[in-house]
């Protein structure tokens, strides 16, 4: 339970009136001080009165004083300037290793906290606060989900800084592969991640007016040409084995391992030698290209720069020498949409970022801003909740709580989870079943 001191004694949920020291001094608390996640006491800069005098240091927290010896803080001078010494049961008295004495409170964790805690921790049904989030203050859930929102970009803008670094800044490269693990749309998003980090793109530059050169070598180097498939009479595929030959050649390529691949119970549209030629298509237009989405206005321009299809041959093949009937192989609203919030947005927000440029940041909220929720599981259930889900960027921040917080249950760092906890009404599992 020392997570929950931890975090009864930083948000404030215990009875301020009622504090003293285990020697029995009135103990008011003025600032907790800012959580330390190094090495060293767990609260830094806290401000205290004992006894009517006002203290500033560190605060630590253990569930029982003996800690304070067990983790040897007794013997490190990192403690020296502790001021307070927090437990939820004070079993000893504790120094620093100048021998000075720490003053020890006991914190109570008030039961409705306690017990909401452990409702949390063992509720089956997701979310587990469920029963609390529909009543939640608008202003709150609001807050939340802009903060998880802008956490979620930033998370991916991780991904593409460590692009950015491994290619020495080449933000012509970082466009393409975002713009390549976007079109794998989730399920094949790592693959395609891996096959765009072995496309050269200084060679495909020199071969950009062919698109039977550009789609044999995006296809060669992802391992889908296989020429154990090819039917004699499939000229198209035979055309596209010799070009990727003639380019493996020339530029001394490895393909990736097919098996690398996610093709199990695959919409065969989703296949991915259709989302490598639709990718073909869009590259030979010039239209995979950072000044290109720099430019975009809106989300009209943002859907037309992306609007592309499969080449002919694979608006009636799926995979390999496969026939199938005759389908328009475009891409969708849902589709561009999808590459708009996973790829456009992200770039444009690390980008600015990069270049300190505050327009491509507000355009990337404002995209997000504009387009409707994404429909999926999380925002289903999100839904059913009582949460309204209503634009792109609240669906992201959704996947975001779901992906980061709930997944492993670490309702202490969750706005949401902090109303719960501080809620007086006790949400106990077993009243909900008896409510059933």
């Amino acid at each position: 339970m020392e997570r929950l001191l931890h975090y009864v004694w930083q948000h404030r949920l215990y009875d301020s009136i009622v504090l003293q020291t285990t020697d029995g001094q009135r103990l008011e608390v003025i600032d907790p001080g800012l959580h330390n996640e190094d090495a060293g006491p767990d609260y830094l800069g806290a401000q205290l009165k004992i006894d009517g005098i006002t203290w500033a240091g560190n605060v630590e927290i253990h569930t029982k004083s003996s800690d304070w010896v067990a983790h040897g803080h007794d013997q490190d001078p990192a403690y020296e300037n502790v001021i307070l010494h927090v437990v939820e049961q004070a079993n000893q008295q504790v120094t620093t290793q100048s021998g000075k004495p720490i003053p020890q409170v006991e914190l109570r964790i008030p039961d409705h906290v306690s017990a909401n805690y452990q409702a949390l921790l063992h509720e089956e049904h997701f979310p587990p606060c469920y029963r609390a989030v529909a009543s939640l203050p608008r202003l709150i859930v609001r807050q939340w989900l802009d903060a998880l929102s802008i956490e979620r970009l930033e998370q991916k803008m991780q991904r593409i800084n460590r692009i950015a670094d491994q290619t020495g800044g080449d933000w012509e490269t970082v466009c393409f592969r975002t713009m390549a693990r976007a079109f794998g749309f989730g399920i094949n998003g790592e693959a395609m991640e891996e096959w765009s980090s072995l496309v050269p793109l200084s060679a495909a530059g020199k071969h950009r007016d062919q698109l039977l050169q550009i789609e044999a070598l995006f296809l060669g180097q992802a391992g889908l040409l296989d020429d154990t498939q090819a039917l004699p009479d499939d000229h198209y595929y035979q055309s596209l084995l010799r070009e990727y030959q003639f380019l493996s050649h020339k530029f001394g390529l490895r393909p990736m391992p097919r098996e690398h691949w996610k093709l199990l119970r695959l919409r065969p549209y989703n296949f991915p030698q259709v989302r490598l030629s639709q990718l073909a298509n869009l590259y030979c237009r010039g239209q995979v290209n950072l000044s290109r989405l720099l430019e975009i206005k809106d989300i009209k321009d943002a859907r037309q720069l992306l609007s592309t299809e499969a080449t002919p041959y694979w608006q009636t093949h799926f995979a390999s020498s496969t026939v199938s009937g005759r389908q328009r192989k475009s891409l969708g609203q849902a589709s561009l949409d999808s590459l708009i919030i996973n790829a456009v947005v992200p770039l444009l927000f690390a980008y600015g970022r990069h270049r300190k440029r505050d327009s491509y940041l507000q355009k990337a909220l404002s995209l997000l801003a504009g387009l409707g929720a994404e429909e999926n599981k999380y925002t289903r259930i999100w839904r059913e909740a009582g949460l309204p889900v209503h634009t792109a960027a609240d669906s992201q921040a959704l996947i975001q709580l779901r992906t980061k917080y709930c997944h492993g249950h670490d309702c202490l760092k969750c706005r949401f989870g902090y109303e719960y906890l501080k809620a007086t009404g006790i949400y106990r599992s077993e009243d909900f079943l008896r409510e059933q």
